[in-house]
């Protein structure tokens, strides 16, 4: 770790030094004000539009640079309390347009999409997007982090904004209204400088057209970061200060089994439930926003994935809270993958079990240069599991210095009980763009908690990472880190797969996008690797080294093809089942992954991956499928298939597991969904099934029918005999937002 940190100081210094060489600058698009009305109906003929000239929209894929295939006019303007964003999206083959949902959120390519992407804070990081489809349905997204990584945006994000659609013998028809109270900004005088990324999405040619043009050397992302937008700029906006209060009223019913204390039945208990809470949230500036919430329930929301556990360190599941989820990235403190500082599941949720949350606060914005994040909140305490009411609390504050996508910042984490147990950590991180695609990354956190003697001096108690990471998916492109932990550092509040080690590793990959007669839109080799160390005898835990190549047609079809050879070093054994152990001892395995997807813009669409070779003592074979079939603009079906078979031939045991996901949804229209979803582990013996109708005339207001079962598919493995099912529950949650100011 000493080591480690000398080399960590020494890029730090280098970083300013270098980061300064990199600037850069663009001309502003000045946004045209309009006076006369619009109405909001789709076609976007009012005189409004007349003087506002349409975006010199390119194609973006299947190859950048050249002139769309389909005509497309994209217009944006503004009043006092309004952004309008017309698209005029002509079709020569109207009947072949894509339109296969009406969920509100939907993410599917195999619709037709048009949608606008605001970097409201002009930070070249972080994005606000509204998208919608010939169907009319809306969906409003956060992007994170200037769209890297493998999911750098939150759907779950939702503001008020409304918008209409038509289809007719020439196209179809878009339009948008977006209040500013829903953008949150920051102005100087009533000058507002903002990022623009709008384009087109036509499914059946795997096409996409966009503006600013904006090529796709950073992959399938590259039309979401905020760092390539065109800067536009607004002229005399008024601040506004919109306040909403959205109370909920929750009731229904609760069945569950428990053994009896001498062990020898289930006893059924029935609990009904009534409960009431809410939110508000307060625009307490054009840029910062207070919510606070009282009593929240999360009942909506969908059980997490089954997963199967072929390792010896804890799963990781995302969070899918919408409190929690919105404007998350204000609290994002990576590590890499899921290994975080922060991890909002640590709130409200022990041991897979809910646990009640009085309520709290939170605070997000951006004020000057600063990114800010502040939350709060309190748990109640449950006597069933000896957990006392803990308070948590996080602090996030992020700089942008020296270039416009360089950051330094710092964060606060506190976890305290009221039996006095407590758990700090702070960090501190940058992100610093020293060339175009090229940026070096630093955290350094460090955890106190009681029961330890806290030494602020020691490396014990600390991780730190060093990473740099040059951005393309065009000619060579790298991600290299290198980062270590202490034996006591102990994030109270994060996720961290691993403890007291220190780690080198991640990629290199040399990418080509080939010409327009290619039938492959872009491919490339790549080789990733990892090599971990302990801290205890400098040994090898855990190493792999992964060579591959993967592709994309430009009909739309992917696939990838890996080697990989593993070493690992198992200390403790672990189980894999209640039958299965992995023994402590040195292992040396390889094996293969291929993967291959149909085209997702298709109706009907499929991901396939198979996994084979050896593991540890034994021969492995993972399959898994993920088909989804959009039936028509109101019913949709999708599924997934996992197959585990793992044998141990020398000790005669083997581990055979099946995961299984169906869901099928119903949309009458926009604002009525109903959605059933069933899911299976045979190494759990478990089904659980749920089924949710939400009715969602605006935002805001929600209506939610939920019934949810937890069954036993193997009710004799022990005695006594098992119950037909642990759980079941039935509720109806209902949600107004008062809404008061502009």
């Amino acid at each position: 770790m000493y080591t480690l940190l000398s080399i960590v100081r020494s890029f730090f210094i280098l970083l300013f030094l270098v980061g300064s060489l990199y600037t850069s600058s663009q001309e502003q698009y000045f946004v045209k004000r309009i006076s006369d009305p619009i109405k909001l109906d789709g076609i976007g003929n009012e005189p409004a539009w007349d003087g506002v000239a349409p975006l010199p929209v390119v194609m973006h894929t299947p190859n950048f640079g050249k002139e769309p295939t389909e005509r497309t006019e994209i217009r944006i303007a503004y009043d006092d309390d309004y952004v309008y964003v017309s698209g005029r999206l002509y079709d020569s083959e109207p009947d072949k347009i894509q339109r296969p949902s009406m969920k509100r959120d939907e993410l599917n390519l195999n619709n037709d999409w048009f949608g606008i992407i605001f970097d409201t804070f002009n930070d070249k990081e972080n994005g606000l997007s509204f998208f919608t489809t010939p169907s009319g349905l809306r969906l409003d997204m956060t992007i994170f982090d200037d769209a890297e990584g493998e999911f750098p945006i939150n759907p779950t994000w939702n503001t008020f904004w409304d918008v209409e659609t038509v289809v007719n013998e020439e196209g179809w028809f878009a339009e948008m209204r977006i209040p500013f109270s829903s953008l949150r900004f920051q102005d100087d005088n009533g000058r507002v400088v903002m990022g623009l990324i709008t384009w087109r999405w036509i499914a059946r040619k795997n096409e996409t057209i966009v503006y600013p043009a904006i090529p796709r050397d950073w992959g399938w992302w590259s039309v979401f970061k905020p760092s390539r937008a065109q800067e536009i700029v607004f002229i005399g906006l008024e601040k506004s200060n919109p306040f909403y209060l959205a109370p909920y009223l929750l009731a229904g019913a609760e069945q569950s089994y428990d053994l009896n204390e001498e062990g020898t039945s289930y006893i059924r208990e029935d609990n009904p439930e009534l409960n009431i809470g809410g939110d508000l949230k307060y625009g307490i500036t054009n840029n910062l926003t207070l919510d606070v919430t009282v009593n929240p329930d999360f009942a909506q929301v969908e059980a997490d994935d089954f997963q199967v556990n072929l390792t010896r360190f804890s799963l990781f599941f995302p969070e899918k809270r919408l409190f929690f989820q919105e404007r998350s990235s204000n609290f994002e403190f990576s590590y890499g993958g899921p290994n975080r500082l922060f991890y909002s599941r640590q709130i409200g949720i022990f041991d897979e079990e809910v646990v009640p949350i009085y309520g709290g606060v939170r605070l997000v914005g951006r004020e000057g240069k600063w990114d800010v994040g502040l939350l709060n909140m309190q748990t109640a305490p449950v006597k069933e599991v000896d957990l006392v009411s803990e308070n948590f609390g996080v602090m996030r504050l992020r700089r942008q210095v020296i270039n416009q996508n360089t950051y330094v910042g710092g964060i606060i984490t506190s976890r305290i009980g009221t039996d006095g147990s407590y758990n700090i950590a702070y960090g501190l991180d940058g992100i610093f763009r020293i060339f175009e695609n090229d940026y070096i990354l630093f955290n350094w956190s460090q955890t106190f908690e009681n029961g330890i003697k806290n030494n602020p001096l020691s490396l014990d108690q600390a991780t730190v990472q060093l990473k740099w990471e040059r951005r393309t998916t065009k000619g060579l492109g790298s991600s290299i880190s290198l980062s270590g932990s202490g034996e006591d550092f102990n994030p109270g509040m994060g996720f961290f797969y691993r403890e007291d080690y220190v780690r080198l590793g991640n990629g290199l990959w040399y990418g080509w996008v080939p010409d327009e007669k290619s039938k492959l839109l872009q491919h490339q080799i790549f080789i990733r690797g990892v090599n971990v160390w302990r801290n205890s005898d400098g040994s090898t835990e855990s190493c792999s080294i992964s060579p591959g190549w993967e592709f994309e047609s430009k009909a739309g079809y992917t696939g990838e093809v890996s080697f990989e050879y593993n070493y690992e070093s198992v200390v403790d054994t672990f189980s894999l089942s209640d039958d299965v152990d992995i023994s402590s001892g040195d292992y040396s395995f390889w094996g293969t992954d291929v993967e291959f997807g149909l085209p997702s813009s298709r109706v009907f669409n499929c991901f396939f991956n198979i996994k084979a070779g050896r593991f540890f003592d034994g021969e492995r074979l993972t399959l898994s499928l993920m088909p989804g079939w959009s039936i028509s603009n109101k019913l949709d079906i999708g599924g997934y298939y996992e197959y585990n078979n793992i044998i141990f031939a020398a000790r005669d045991q083997k581990f055979i597991a099946h995961i299984s996901r169906f869901r099928v949804r119903f949309m009458l229209n926009t604002r009525l969904s109903v959605s059933t979803f069933v899911q299976h582990n045979s190494a759990d013996d478990a089904v659980i099934a749920n089924f949710r109708l939400r009715y969602n005339p605006r935002e805001g207001n929600d209506l939610y029918l939920v019934y949810n079962e937890d069954f036993n598919t193997s009710r004799y493995q022990e005695l006594p005999t098992l119950p037909i099912f642990n759980s079941r529950t039935f509720l109806i949650k209902y949600t107004y937002t008062f809404s008061f100011g502009k």
